[in-house]
This record gives structure tokens, C-alpha cells and sequence, in this order.
């Protein structure tokens, strides 16, 4: 399975109860599928899977699965602290026919290379489905290495990496280490989605995706036709939703965005809140400003 195009690691929308609203998962589906989209990747970080409990990620998972109707693959975020949780979840994905499941590194301890490569292939082989590894180590604390995604790439069902690091020389590492392997490298930091594929990355797994598919498939579409200046022109104007997102605390910027569109994604899960007024009259410009209000 090769893992390309623009992937949106969908929002949860949820209720004033902090309950997923299942009208506005489906609502947000479409806006993204409508937007040109690849794929879709349920119960990611930007859709707070920390915070919903495992009832809630089975129903967002089926609504998912339903919504999308085999229009577009849909990835499952199988993602916890221990391993056994991490299967439990790659096996709920693999109950509704998920294309592939994508596993964060784990959070709060710091496991070293060798116990991570334990972690990420006792997953890999207990469950027969294609598996992305997610590094993304502002949120966690721990950065996989280019050693270590070159080890995993020779996991059979491991096909590919999603790189949020921010540093470019590590995602050009893991492009370059695995070239000659079936495994394929992601752009995880929206910023860099242009330089990634310019190294040689399949695609990107990018938050803003949720606010303005259409933008950020053209970075995508214009590069694949080779113009190069066209996507370079898109992808500045996504740096400027992108480094919006200080206004707010992770993730609640692209959820205010949606509703400032009037696409409803509902409350951020707490104790992160709502964005002040300020910050999102400055949020609402930017989106002015790039098209995605009229």
C-alpha cells in the first residue's frame, strides 16, 4: 500500500456534553472529501484521541467508516502509552476494514530505540494491516531516528512514516534511508509539506486540511504537474493559517476556524478552551485573507 496525496487527521467535533457529535463528523467528512482530499485519518492528536474514551473512538471509527463510504482510504489512529492498548486499537480498526492504523510514538515515558522498534513490531504482527508510524515529538518526548525508521521499514506491513518534527534533515534522512524499500515518508508539519515532497515524500498528513482542503491539495497537484512556483504559492499561503495556530492552545485553532466558516466542530475537549474574542478576530482575517471566507 503506498500512502500519498493529502491526508486531514479530521477534528472530533464535539458537544457542550463533551460527547462526539456524530452529525458534525459526518458534515466534516464531506467538507474534506468535497476538498479534493486522499484520505482521511480518524482519531489522530488533532482529533484529541487522548481525551475520548474507547466507546467514543468505536463510534467515530464506524461513523467514519460509514461517511466515507470507500471513497477515500481511512487511517486509524491506534495510538496509547502501552503496547497492548496500541493492539487493541490496530484490532478495532481492522474490525471495520480501516485501510491502514497510524501509531504515535509513546507519550510521557521515553523508551529507548530498541525497546520503540519492540513496541512498533509486536504491534505491527499482531495485527495483519498496514501500519504508519507517526513521530511527532513535541507532543511526546521522544523523536525517532533515522536508524530506527530504517529498521521498521523492513516490518512487512509497516509502509510508511509521518514526520512532525519540524526538522528537515530528519525527514529527508528517513526518505533517503528507506528509498529503496516499499515504504513511503509523510509530511507532518504543514509547513514543510512542499520541501517534503521536493525530497522525495509521498504526501502529507496535514491539521489545516480540515479548514481548506482544496489549498492544500494544490500544493500536491501543482507540484505532481511540476509547477513548482504555483505550489510554492499555495504553500506560502497555508503558512499563514498554520502559524495561526499560537493563537490558541493544540488543537483548538483549527476547530475555532471551522465554526468561524460555519462548519460546525463544536468545543475543544477540556481543559484546553475557546480561543478569546481578540484571537479570533485575528483568526477570522487570516481565513479572509486566504479565501476560506468570502
Amino acid at each position: 500500500m503506498e500512502i500519498k496525496g493529502v491526508i486531514p487527521p479530521l477534528i472530533t467535533p464535539i458537544d457542550e456534553n463533551e460527547k462526539l457529535d456524530t452529525a458534525a463528523l459526518r458534515n466534516l467528512i464531506e467538507h474534506v472529501i468535497q476538498g479534493g482530499v486522499h484520505g482521511v485519518f480518524v482519531l489522530g492528536s488533532t482529533g484529541e484521541f487522548y481525551g475520548l474514551d474507547f466507546e467514543e473512538k468505536i463510534k467515530a471509527v464506524e461513523v467514519t467508516m460509514e461517511q466515507v463510504n470507500e471513497r477515500v482510504p481511512v487511517y486509524v489512529g491506534a495510538s496509547a502509552i502501552t503496547t497492548k492498548e496500541c493492539i487493541k486499537l490496530a484490532r478495532l480498526a481492522k474490525r471495520y476494514k480501516a485501510a491502514a492504523v497510524t501509531v504515535l510514538t509513546p507519550m510521557f515515558i521515553t523508551p529507548s530505540d530498541k525497546e520503540l522498534y519492540i513496541h512498533f513490531r509486536t504491534i505491527a504482527e499482531a495485527e495483519e494491516i498496514p501500519f504508519v508510524l507517526y513521530n511527532n515529538p513535541d507532543r511526546t518526548g521522544v523523536n525517532m531516528s533515522a536508524e530506527l525508521i530504517e529498521k521498521l521499514a523492513d516490518v512487512p506491513n509497516i509502509v510508511g512514516a509521518k514526520d512532525t518534527s519540524g526538522d528537515m534533515t530528519l525527514t529527508a534522512e528517513y526518505i533517503h534511508r528507506t528509498k529503496d524499500k516499499d515504504f513511503s515518508v509523510m509530511a507532518g508539519k504543514d509547513t514543510l509539506i512542499l520541501a517534503t515532497l521536493a525530497y522525495g515524500g509521498t504526501g502529507c498528513v496535514a491539521g489545516t486540511a480540515n479548514v481548506v482542503p482544496e489549498l492544500v491539495v494544490e500544493i500536491y497537484d501543482k507540484f505532481k504537474a511540476g509547477n513548482l512556483r504555483g505550489a510554492l504559492d499555495a504553500q506560502y499561503r497555508l503558512f499563514q493559517l498554520r502559524l495561526a495556530y499560537n493563537l490558541g492552545s493544540f488543537p483548538v485553532v483549527p476547530k475555532e476556524a471551522l465554526n468561524l466558516m460555519g462548519i460546525q466542530a463544536g468545543h475543544p475537549i477540556k481543559p484546553i478552551q475557546h480561543m478569546d474574542d481578540a484571537n479570533k478576530a485575528k483568526l477570522k482575517e487570516i481565513l479572509i485573507k486566504i479565501g476560506a471566507i468570502k
